[in-house]
């Protein structure tokens, strides 16, 4: 708990020194969202500026997002980033785990803010939630769609798709989960991060996942193999940024990030050559940097 004490106060630091000299860079407090059924969606809600609404990974909060929000915040950018429902201190429903759902509670944040001109960044599943607004929501109120290491367009092996693995190891997977969720978050974070990522930065980012109840874990990873997000992609007509590292043993460049530029027309894809699906944090001096240039653009 220490450390998340230090990490956190180091994360507001320089926030707070902006805003000495900035008042605009205060964070914000609003009322909280409710998405259609009810269910209560925490978010943060930092500077000011062109508005960027981030999309968490599968099993993190907003909190993930700290490092991007404390560069962009400082560079002219209003910053908001929530939690999905069930994770961080957003309600845990029952249900409402299904892809749209979930593409719905993006839109309540989007919509119930008000906000127009928006700057999308998702991140792994976040990616995949993205994709499913704009194909369900439209993008009147969106300007730039950001995609760091999707989990798209679809990663389930099937009679039309090569792409992959076959349900039957998805479903091991999660059996896994659900008898001890904690020790297969310890046993599979080396390939997320590199050697060089310190263990305390390791640890937050732990702490974040398995505070999510592995059911939620579950349902969210059955609505993101569930959806394939395939017919999605030639819907979008943003410019579109996808940052992929080439060594994500997550989500693998050439079955998603690679088929996700060649679905979106125009979209451009960065490779990190022996980046992770952690990226935003092991490379995170370049991923801020090429937000910040994508969605100032």
């Amino acid at each position: 708990m220490l450390r998340r004490q230090i990490l956190t106060a180091a994360f507001a630091a320089p926030m707070l020194g902006a805003a000495a000299g900035r008042a605009t860079a205060a964070p914000r407090r609003r009322a909280q969202i409710r998405a259609r059924d009810g269910t209560r969606l925490f978010h943060r809600d930092w500077g000011d500026g062109r508005p960027v609404v981030f999309a968490a990974s599968w099993g993190l909060s907003s909190e993930m997002w700290a490092y991007q929000v404390a560069h962009l915040a400082e560079r002219g950018f209003r910053c908001i980033a929530f939690d999905r429902r069930g994770h961080g201190r957003s309600d845990v429903p029952g249900g409402g785990y299904d892809m749209d759902t979930l593409a719905d509670d993006l839109g309540a944040v989007i919509e119930q803010l008000d906000l127009a001109d928006v700057g999308l960044v998702g991140h792994s599943m976040g990616g995949a939630e993205v994709i499913r607004y704009l194909a369900r929501h439209g993008q009147a109120r969106v300007r730039r769609v950001a995609l760091v290491a999707p989990v798209a367009p679809y990663i389930v092996q099937t009679p039309d798709n090569a792409y992959g693995a076959p349900m039957a190891a998805h479903e091991a997977t999660m059996a896994q989960w659900v008898k001890d969720f904690p020790a297969w978050a310890e046993a599979n974070k080396g390939p997320f991060f590199t050697p060089g990522t310190s263990p305390a930065l390791m640890d937050w980012l732990l702490e974040q996942l398995v505070a999510t109840d592995p059911a939620v874990a579950v349902a969210t990873f059955r609505a993101l193999i569930g959806k394939d997000l395939r017919p999605d992609l030639g819907r979008i007509a943003r410019p579109t940024l996808i940052l992929h590292g080439d060594r994500d043993a997550s989500a693998p460049l050439e079955i998603t990030g690679r088929r996700v530029a060649a679905g979106v027309r125009g979209a451009r894809l960065e490779v990190y050559e022996g980046a992770p699906h952690g990226l935003f944090l092991t490379h995170m001096d370049r991923v801020n940097r090429d937000l910040e240039s994508f969605l100032g653009g």
